[in-house]
């Protein structure tokens, strides 16, 4: 039995709290939460014994043996590196850091302990992820050249005035917020981690005019400031030649109030990840290949809060590694370098 805590009681915390109380070989046991509303509310609706106020309490409770981090950006690295020096199992909400250099210490730190620490990738496990992977893994798209993800929304900018629209809070807009899990998945799915180069672009067209607001979260606001990207785009060129194309976006006009999906292209086919086809040619004859057989899931459970649980019990290994974490991280500062200065980034192994 894996007894969990879970630190920061915001609207993502959730999901780890029902799949906790899913699995049998969990429990959580404490919350943490500065708002005592958030954290009676939150202890009440999943039946948690203990809610606490700080991190620091829960962190010294010796029943406590691993701890999902949800709290605002700022707080991951000192947080994690806390609880790990705690002698507790970690499992972090994405994004890894505001930058690669917040994320350094942290890395450090996760090297230097025999305890688990994950970033939390929820993404990778949706069956969707999983058997994209397993194709191109599989070579059924022969060699995959070119990729081009998306998560678009058309008013998805979440509390203007939060934490999550100040950038020394959050080090960034969409693209640290949903733009890192499309290109977690692009880069995991295609297999690299490797990135050569990155130009990119960012822009605020809706937030600085109070615009393009969505209904996530629950964090109090403070005036309206809004100093992020609410629109992201980059081009990537890995080591082996591949390209990677990636829009993230809270706000747009668009006719989908939101859409997201990982394209693959490959010499022998393609794949709409997330609308489960496969595109092949046969003979005279190219069509689409619905659902198509990948074999079993990796992941059948589906959920990065089982796999935690199984990486602590030793049933699996864990499926974000710390070298791909600060990879995605490089990247994203690398796009956020390119849209400042104007000029394409190229990453080096120094960098």
């Amino acid at each position: 039995m894996v007894r969990f805590g879970i630190i920061g009681t915001g609207g993502v915390a959730g999901g780890g709290a029902r799949d906790f109380g899913d699995n049998a070989d969990a429990e959580l046991i404490a919350v943490a939460d500065p708002s005592y509303e958030r954290r009676t509310e939150f202890a009440a609706r999943f039946e948690v014994a203990t809610a606490l106020e700080s991190a620091d309490e829960l962190l010294a409770l010796d029943a406590v043996d691993a701890v999902y981090i949800a709290v605002p950006n700022y707080l991951h690295v000192p947080l994690a590196a806390q609880a790990l020096n705690a002698g507790k199992h970690v499992i972090l909400e994405k994004p890894f850091a505001l930058s690669r250099a917040d994320a350094e210490p942290l890395v450090a730190a996760a090297r230097g302990t025999d305890c688990h620490f994950m970033l939390g990738m929820n993404q990778r496990f949706t069956p969707h992820v999983q058997r994209a992977r397993q194709l191109v893994a599989q070579g059924r798209i022969g060699r995959a050249y070119h990729c081009k993800t998306f998560w678009r929304r058309r008013t998805g900018i979440p509390g203007i005035g939060s934490w999550f629209t100040r950038k020394t809070l959050s080090g960034g807009g969409g693209l640290l917020d949903i733009g890192v899990h499309m290109l977690d998945n692009a880069l995991h799915i295609l297999g690299n981690f490797n990135v050569h180069s990155v130009s990119g672009a960012t822009y605020g067209e809706f937030g600085p005019r109070g615009a393009g607001e969505g209904g996530w979260g629950k964090s109090e606001r403070a005036g309206d400031q809004f100093d992020v990207d609410d629109f992201a785009t980059a081009i990537l060129k890995l080591d082996d030649g591949a390209t990677v194309l990636i829009d993230a976006v809270w706000a747009m006009h668009n006719e989908h109030r939101s859409e997201m999906n990982i394209l693959l292209y490959g010499s022998e086919g393609a794949i709409d990840t997330y609308g489960d086809r496969l595109f092949r040619q046969q003979g005279s004859e190219y069509h689409a290949i619905e659902g198509p057989d990948a074999g079993p899931l990796t992941y059948p459970h589906t959920s990065r809060f089982h796999h935690f649980v199984n990486v602590i019990l030793g049933r699996e290994e864990p499926c974000v590694s710390l070298d791909q974490a600060i990879a995605v991280q490089r990247v994203i500062d690398a796009i956020y370098t390119s849209s400042t200065t104007g000029r394409e980034v190229i990453l080096t192994e120094a960098d």
